[in-house]
């Protein structure tokens, strides 16, 4: 074997089919494309909801319903499971960082106490929202409530 008689193994070179370069090439007419439609046209594609020209689904379904960009929202937590938290960690401070740390709200989430339960000794919360039973409850037991 020399360098001039070197080839690549039989098999492993095949020529790129070459589509619509006449009728000598074999694939010349409609190029693999099949006969007349959209999908025989340059640059034809869909959407991904499109329903071969039926009325799609969006436009056959109802409008319902609004959605308030402005809207604020809490995770709520009742008096019963801050409570319960209390005990679990022996906390008497209950922020929304101690919250995060514990893996009960997520890191933005907004806080707000609510009033079913009860607690049972003095806890100190900080929150972003309390309804007005849960603080009543809360600075009966000599606890206070921190708005952020």
């Amino acid at each position: 074997m020399e360098l001039h008689n070197l080839k690549p193994a039989e098999g492993s070179k095949t020529r790129k089919k070459r589509i619509a370069r006449g009728q000598g090439s074999g694939s010349a007419g409609t190029a693999g494309r099949g006969a007349n439609g959209a999908k025989s046209r340059s640059g034809s594609t869909h959407r991904a909801s499109f329903e071969g020209g039926q009325t799609p689904m969006q436009r056959r379904l109802p409008k319902r319903g609004f959605k308030n960009p402005n809207r604020i929202e809490y995770v709520g937590l009742n008096l019963d499971r801050i409570q319960a938290l209390a005990e679990k960690y022996k906390l008497s401070e209950i922020s929304p960082e101690t919250l995060y740390a514990n893996k009960i709200i997520g890191k933005n989430d907004l806080v707000k106490i609510l009033g079913r339960g009860e607690v049972a000794g003095i806890i100190n919360l900080k929150a972003h929202a309390i309804s007005a039973s849960a603080k009543q409850a809360i600075e009966e037991k000599g606890g206070s409530v921190n708005l952020i």
